[in-house]
This record gives structure tokens, C-alpha cells and sequence, in this order.
């Protein structure tokens, strides 16, 4: 078997809060989107190789009625997202809910942390220059 993706479906109670947090803020482009009733019910959005799904939870119980039963509402997803240029990413935050200040991690990465407006929590990323000896 080889992999060739793996695509976060992240669970929502709507989508539509979310639109201007990623194609407006972040840059992605909203390249599906599926109607349920007057509201989306599911959308991919994407940036080059990069994508992540919202679905929203009305969607999920009548695509999958036995999926719920196991309870997915029980809490927000962690996304931990490498990025190219932090202070950017930073910039474009400015509004969004902090739920982690930035930070140098021992692992050689500066981060800051974020919630979505659908619940869920983003840590942007950047790897730091290596030390000169």
C-alpha cells in the first residue's frame, strides 16, 4: 500500500464562519463546497498540495447516521500546520482567538497556537535557524 494523502475531515456545527478565516486570512481557495438545505454542508478549502474538509454535523448525520452514534462531538481537533513565513501567519491572526502565545519549542520550532471560529485549534509552525558555533 502506498499513501498518497491524508486529508483532515474536521466536524462543525456550520462552515460558514469559517470561510474568511482560511481563504481570507490564510490564503486558501475554496474548491468545493457541497449545499445542505440554505447553509454548506461540506467544503474543501486548498492552498498547493494542502488541504483540509469541514463537514458540518447535520451533514455527517445524514451521509453517515451510525458515525455519530460513536459520539464525534466529544471534542476540537488539533491541526499543527508548518508554515513558511510565521510572522505573516502572525499578522493574519491578529483577531483570531490566542490559545497559545508564541513560543520556542525545544524541538526546534517557533509556534503560536490558534482556535478556529469552528472550535477546532491550530498551531502554525516554523522551524528556527540552527545555532552557529
Amino acid at each position: 500500500m502506498n499513501v498518497k494523502r491524508i486529508t483532515p475531515v474536521l466536524l462543525v456545527k456550520e462552515i460558514e464562519p469559517l470561510i474568511p478565516f482560511w481563504v481570507d486570512r490564510l490564503g486558501f481557495a475554496k474548491t468545493i463546497e457541497v449545499p445542505d438545505g440554505n447553509k454548506l454542508g461540506f467544503v474543501i478549502f486548498q492552498k498547493g498540495s494542502v488541504e483540509v474538509m469541514y463537514q458540518t454535523y447535520a451533514s455527517v448525520e445524514k451521509d453517515a447516521p451510525a458515525a455519530m452514534a460513536v459520539e464525534p462531538r466529544k471534542g476540537p481537533t488539533y491541526l499543527y500546520m508548518e508554515v513558511d513565513n510565521l510572522d505573516g501567519v502572525l499578522a493574519a491572526m491578529k483577531d483570531a482567538r490566542m490559545v497559545m502565545p508564541v513560543r520556542t519549542a525545544f524541538y526546534g520550532m517557533k509556534e503560536f497556537a490558534v482556535q478556529d471560529p469552528g472550535g477546532h485549534f491550530i498551531t502554525f509552525a516554523q522551524p528556527v535557524a540552527a545555532a552557529q558555533h
